[in-house]
């Protein structure tokens, strides 16, 4: 383990450009993972948000992957040994949707590295901003928060209690995660981390009761659920993952309104909130 006084100064400013075509494939094949069975897409059509994390993918070659199924750190990302990988919140904004068909680039620099201690060992906390554009467009700036942390205590199976009582007017939905849609979303990601999918690494090496919802997923069926019940354009998203869910019990998503501000929650089978979140709606016309 690196302890720490290690400086990973040097990689602040650190930039990465990743180019795409935008083909309509993934758009196609979130849709089917999301049971998107209405929105038709095709060339020119505009891409829901947070589905911009279907495009732009990392492609580590298979030797470079290390035995968690993370490609190996050292190039943009600094290499911090902590074994334990999680994308933990981000902020965003969208001035402008990508259209699928129409060549796009990212651009992501490393704005800050921090090393900390907390109650469950060493941390490091990497700050990421994208920025998306699209002919010569800002399109969307996402300023992500990638934790570290150290190998910790197992933990324990989710206790499956009562949900607490939903905010007056407040909308939701009950999802029932399984090892297929945690398949199928690694899959539309690109995402080779074992906790997703491999059973026996999850509990045996890492220490997870289950398999680990993916944070983006719960993060993009929060945001379908504004999708479907709003259908107004997000300005702007942010969310915070608090606690892990995993594929043992159903999780509930939560949308309450206040005017143009919509707070949003994931809640665990035990009814705490495992992720916050909140959303910005452009105003009616």
């Amino acid at each position: 383990m690196t302890d720490a006084t290690a400086d990973y100064a040097t990689w602040i400013g650190r930039q990465e450009i990743t180019d795409d075509d935008m083909s309509v494939a993934p758009a196609l094949a979130a849709a089917a993972t999301l049971d998107d069975t209405r929105t038709r897409f095709g060339n020119g059509s505009a891409l829901p948000p947070l589905w911009h994390w279907f495009y732009f993918l990392p492609r580590a070659p298979q030797a470079l992957l290390g035995d968690d199924g993370h490609p190996q750190r050292g190039g943009f990302m600094p290499p911090i040994p902590y074994p334990r990988r999680m994308f933990a919140g981000a902020r965003m904004r969208f001035h402008a949707p990508l259209l699928i068909g129409e060549a796009a680039r990212r651009e992501a620099v490393i704005r800050d590295v921090r090393l900390k201690s907390g109650r469950s060992g060493a941390l490091a906390f990497v700050s990421v901003l994208c920025r998306f554009y699209q002919n010569g467009r800002l399109c969307i700036e996402e300023e992500q928060d990638i934790v570290y942390r150290e190998p910790g205590p197992a933990v324990p199976c989710p206790r499956v209690l009562d949900w607490p009582l939903l905010p007056a007017g407040a909308s939701t939905r009950i999802v029932t995660p399984d090892a297929r849609l945690l398949f199928r979303f690694s899959a539309l990601t690109f995402n080779a981390h074992r906790i997703h999918y491999d059973r026996p690494y999850a509990i045996n090496e890492e220490g997870y009761p289950g398999l680990v919802v993916h944070g983006p997923l719960t993060a993009v069926l929060l945001m379908e659920l504004v999708r479907q019940q709003f259908g107004r354009p997000v300005q702007g998203f942010s969310f915070r993952g608090l606690a892990p869910l995993f594929d043992l019990a159903p999780f509930r998503l939560v949308c309450a309104a206040n005017g143009d501000e919509l707070s949003l929650a994931a809640q665990g089978p035990d009814g705490t909130t495992a992720m916050s979140a909140t959303a910005e709606l452009a105003s009616a016309q």
